[in-house]
């Protein structure tokens, strides 16, 4: 019953923002508006309830790959589930970038467009190569990494360090006691933070239709509701064929219950931010094992980006078209390997996709400036490809605790809790 109270409690949070955010639209440029609202209470409460999401990031990542590698019987298991997982996180990323350019081709988007650019105000970041990426999975500080959040490097020293506690003996079992007892102190905490998220949620909702301008939406529907098409097709049919001739589950109990966690990826556009709620709805709902979702969980929010990978294979195909740049075949696989490869070690905060795009754009030789043709409307997009993006962690997770015989099939099927 508490599933089905906060699940309605976003939707509502949800549909009272966007309404609120329409009724003072028009008034958006106003001082009053624009100071006290959009700027004051609705900054504050969404700025707030980010910032506790975010506050729980690193210390469940951190204390659950210690629990989940520490706790495993044994570790050659843990080797298998980290292999399986990786490989699945990467094939299904792959997969995603390689629909995305699919259907961006057979629909022609951006094909004799004329839009002109404007991105003077256009800031983007620049991205990491793949070798610094590489070497920065390693930290020579952990708690250095722990202090900046950098999450591939905490993962990696959280795998390391639970691994030794599992050989060490009598003193790793000591310590290794004490992780589990913080990790139940850390639930706690996640489920008191859940608890306010309607409210977080409509702060932000009511913040993002209140300022944005809509005017932006009408120039690039067809790169737009394209994003959206394989955002659908991928979530459904990819992670549906992972569950059901893979994993051979019904995957209805699977969407039903990541509805609420969808829901909550959509409003914060954060993997990192859902991660939380994500590992609580897979383990209490799915019926996941701690010692398979304290691992794959936390990495998949770092690594898997399917949604981010189809924005940037849409995104490709619709800056070549509008710029008549002809990509050859070798391009476009060399788009499906970039992508990749670049949501590796991506953070899962808002608007990161920008940034890796970058990297996309400048290995095939396209104009970086066409980001300026999408910019306007990527927040509603990040917000849908998060969604995708925590989904297709839950399905590679189900997946693996299923072919290691750490999935309840009784609390898959039950009713949500």
């Amino acid at each position: 019953m508490k599933g089905h109270k906060l699940t309605r409690n976003i939707l509502i949070g949800m549909g009272l923002g966007a309404i609120f955010g329409l009724i003072f639209h028009p008034f958006a440029s106003t001082p009053w508006v624009h100071t006290y609202l959009s700027n004051g209470i609705l900054y504050i409460m969404a700025t707030i309830f980010i910032t506790l999401m975010k506050m729980l990031v690193v210390p469940l990542v951190f204390v659950s790959i210690v629990c989940g590698a520490s706790n495993v019987s044994d570790p050659k298991s843990l080797g298998r589930v980290g292999g399986k997982t990786l490989i699945l996180y990467v094939i299904t990323t792959a997969i995603a970038v390689t629909l995305a350019i699919t259907v961006a081709l057979l629909l022609q988007i951006g094909a004799g467009a004329n839009i002109p650019l404007n991105v003077d105000q256009v800031v983007i970041g620049s991205p990491q190569s793949i070798t610094e990426t590489l070497i920065g999975l390693f930290t020579a500080n952990p708690f250095q990494s722990l202090a900046k959040g950098s999450m591939l490097q905490i993962i990696i020293f959280a795998l390391l360090l639970g691994i030794a506690l599992n050989i060490t003996g009598e003193a790793g079992n000591r310590i290794k006691k004490w992780f589990n007892d913080f990790d139940e102190v850390i639930m706690s905490l996640v489920k008191m933070v859940i608890a306010i998220t309607p409210y977080g949620v409509f702060a932000l909702i009511a913040k993002l239709v209140l300022v944005t301008e809509l005017i932006k939406f009408l120039h690039v529907f067809g790169y737009f509701f394209t994003v959206i098409l394989v955002l659908l097709l991928h979530v459904i049919f990819t992670n549906g064929i992972i569950l059901t001739i893979f994993a051979r589950l019904n995957p209805l109990p699977f969407f039903k219950k990541m509805f609420p966690v969808q829901l909550f990826a959509f409003s914060t556009a954060s993997s990192n931010a859902t991660l939380p709620f994500t590992l609580q709805t897979v383990e209490n709902n799915l019926g996941v094992d701690n010692k398979v979702a304290g691992f794959t969980i936390p990495l998949g929010a770092t690594i898997n980006m399917d949604g981010t990978a189809i924005m940037q294979g849409v995104a490709t195909v619709f800056i070549a078209h509008v710029y008549n740049i002809d990509l050859s075949l070798a391009g476009y696989l060399t788009v499906i390997l970039t992508a990749t490869l670049s949501s590796i070690g991506t953070a899962g905060v808002p608007g990161i996709g920008l940034i890796t795009l970058t990297l996309v754009l400048t290995q095939v030789g396209l104009p970086v400036e066409g980001i300026g043709l999408i910019i306007g409307i990527d927040r509603i997009l990040d917000m849908l490809r998060t969604a995708v993006n925590v989904t297709g962690d839950a399905a590679v997770t189900t997946f693996v605790a299923k072919t290691e015989k750490q999935l309840s099939y009784d609390t898959y099927k039950a009713p949500v809790s």
